[in-house]
């Protein structure tokens, strides 16, 4: 959650390439977690099944970041 409060600010501040990054990187850090914690531990990260779960966080983090990096700033951060 804390990933995710960080990117709400940057992108409040008009940061959004760098606040998208974060919450992709967030996203991927939940993806994480929720592969290696049991489902009697996850709280809000478990959705569905723990497949879904990882695959749907790692995959939306995957392209979060790629776009965060991958597309020109035309002179914004």
């Amino acid at each position: 959650m804390l990933g995710v409060l960080a990117a709400a600010l940057l992108v409040m501040f008009d940061r959004w390439r760098r606040g998208s990054f974060v919450f992709g990187a967030a996203l991927l850090v939940g993806a994480l977690l929720r592969a290696f914690i049991p489902s009697s531990r996850a709280g809000l990260l478990q959705v569905r099944g723990k497949l879904f779960d990882v695959s749907v966080m790692a995959t939306v983090g995957g392209v979060m970041l790629w776009l965060a990096t991958s597309i020109d700033s035309l002179g914004t951060d």
